[in-house]
């Protein structure tokens, strides 16, 4: 039987994909702004952006544009040449940022999976060949490559795959002691999350990122900021670590870089790229001049102080919704993050519920994501409207009244 829009359903899904998902029971087939319509043509408000993709919402007419141009002119060379989308999306990056040199990839798996390789092979060649600790933190998550799932601090992840790379140690998060307990001359890097994003949507503390500085400085190890979910306007500057004047040696984004088109990139200074050479690390489809003539189009729009200075006026309003909704039902602990990267943590008596409130949510009209075992996570796009924002919360309210029986 030949596949027809028609017989496209859900369970499909449970047939004929590798069974590592469990997505929700509805399939979205449009979108536009900050809604999605499914198969039924049921509208949601998206509050879960693709998990901090869609930074711009769906089908953003410039991106839009932006895609159909290049899509006529030039889809691919691969990295044996170079392509001036590639060139340009580098130069307003380094422009934008403390970097000099710029690695694009695909995904931020392999931003990271760079980053660490960067953090390695500079240490080794320039340093010491001793010097191969990575130091990481509990509850991390870097992505699915066996080295960056290995440094992600969650052995959940990480387990059932046979030896796992080696010299990675893990500390708890935003405890600089446990940091100085561990680091010595042969720690190659730190790597950290400003915002731990599927460990709970935890903010590490200034003294924190201060302290974690200081270290890598004395003992010459390099700082890797990984913001492949706090990157491109998500916290209310272009990159969260400028918020402080803490700058990092090894920066990574990817998720909202494209705006919904898989593309990453690693970002480092000049005197940690020139340990590298033609041949030490490549990827065929990175610097693809679809997804940076994209990625382009976004990063125009994104760093632009009206749109960044109205993501805090959105966290706001968020913000304010959420304290009144649980001063109503009383099912939070707290609520925290920055931008619009907000987690809401279940109270003691709601947290094995989770996926209930995130389906029974759905149900009512609204996309949501988790994040760790028992917080809710919103990252909608930076351009969601108040008008968005209200109804979807006006929907959440029902939602969760109908999951406590009230």
């Amino acid at each position: 039987m030949s596949i027809t829009e028609t017989n496209v359903t859900r369970e499909l899904f449970d047939k004929v994909i590798l069974p590592i998902y469990a997505p929700a029971q509805f399939v979205p087939v449009r979108g536009k702004g900050s809604r999605v319509w499914d198969q039924e043509g049921k509208e949601y408000i998206d509050f879960a952006g693709g998990i901090a993709v869609t930074a711009l919402g769906h089908c953003h007419p410039v991106l839009v544009e932006t895609l159909h141009k290049q899509s006529e002119k030039l889809w691919h060379v691969s990295n044996i040449f170079t392509n001036e989308p590639a060139l340009r999306l580098a130069k307003k990056l380094t422009e934008a940022t403390f970097a000099d040199r710029v690695f694009f990839a695909n995904s931020g798996a392999e931003a990271n999976e760079a980053a660490f390789k960067l953090a390695r092979y500079y240490a080794t060649n320039t340093i010491s060949p001793y010097k191969t600790k990575i130091i990481a933190f509990h509850h991390a998550f870097h992505g699915r490559t066996f080295f960056t799932v290995t440094v992600g601090g969650q052995p959940k992840y990480s387990d059932g795959f046979g030896p796992k790379p080696a010299d990675i140690i893990h500390v708890p998060f935003n405890d600089l002691d446990a940091v100085k307990a561990v680091i010595d001359d042969h720690t190659c890097a730190i790597v950290v999350e400003p915002i731990q994003g599927e460990g709970g949507v935890m903010p590490a503390t200034e003294a924190f990122l201060r302290g974690l500085r200081e270290l890598c400085d004395e003992y010459q190890a390099l700082l890797v900021y990984d913001e492949v979910q706090t990157g491109m306007g998500r916290t209310g500057k272009l990159f969260a670590y400028q918020h402080l004047d803490i700058v990092p040696d090894i920066l990574t984004t990817a998720k909202a870089l494209g705006g919904g088109f898989p593309i990453s990139a690693m970002l480092t200074t000049e005197t940690i790229a020139k340990a590298m050479k033609p041949g030490t690390h490549g990827t065929t489809y990175g610097g693809n001049p679809l997804a940076c003539s994209v990625a382009e189009a976004a990063i125009d729009i994104i760093n632009n102080d009206q749109l960044l200075q109205g993501v805090e006026q959105r966290h706001q309003w968020i913000v304010q919704k959420l304290e009144a909704l649980n001063a109503r039902h009383h099912i939070f602990t707290c609520i925290r993050g920055k931008g619009l990267l907000i987690g809401a943590q279940l109270a003691p008596e709601y947290s094995h519920r989770i996926r209930e409130f995130i389906q029974v949510a759905a149900e009512h009209g609204v996309m949501l994501l988790s994040a760790g075992v028992d917080v809710l996570r919103f990252a909608p796009s930076l351009l969601i409207s108040q008008d968005d924002i209200e109804q979807g919360m006006d929907n959440l309210q029902q939602a969760f009244a109908q999951v406590i029986g009230e």
